[in-house]
């Protein structure tokens, strides 16, 4: 900016001298006045245009800044997404291995869904203390926050 501010300052200078060569005395005391003048308007229009562009470059700066900690934030709520989504499957899984573990209860008949530690089981037992006892099995794996027992007991057993 600075070069820019000496080069428009020599431009003028050199204006104003070969204005003053073809002019008298008191035209030349008009001409350097002027010239003063032009260099003064130059200059300060030099400023205004640096200050104004060191407000865009710290506006610019903020933008970046806010832009950066919002990728931040995006880039720790997908991750805590993912990770949630990670620890449901292996509450799932967890879950259909006790379940496949126990010889009264059939994990080809029971549907297990984990959202947020939260279980569900849907299907069918073939008594009530099976359904029970899934209930049990879902509840002590680590992670379970609860369990929602939707499981049917078979048709003609209890």
């Amino acid at each position: 900016m600075n070069k820019q501010l000496s080069t428009l300052t020599t431009i003028g200078a050199l204006v104003a001298s070969m204005v003053m060569v073809g002019c008298n005395r008191q035209e030349q005391a008009a001409a350097k006045t002027a010239t003063s003048d032009a260099v003064a308007q130059v200059k300060q229009g030099a400023k205004e245009v640096q200050a104004e562009a060191s407000k865009g470059i710290e506006q610019a700066k903020e933008a970046a800044t806010v832009t950066a900690t919002e990728a931040k934030d995006a880039a720790k709520i997908a991750s805590d997404k993912i990770g949630d989504k990670v620890a449901d499957a292996v509450i799932t899984t967890s879950v259909k291995a006790e379940l496949a573990k126990d010889a009264n209860l059939s994990a080809l008949k029971i549907n297990v869904d984990t959202d947020h530690g939260q279980v569900t089981l849907r299907g069918s037992a073939p008594s009530q203390a099976a359904r029970e006892h899934a209930v049990a099995l879902a509840s002590a794996v680590k992670g379970v926050v609860g369990v929602d027992n939707q499981l049917a007991v078979e048709a003609g057993k209890s």
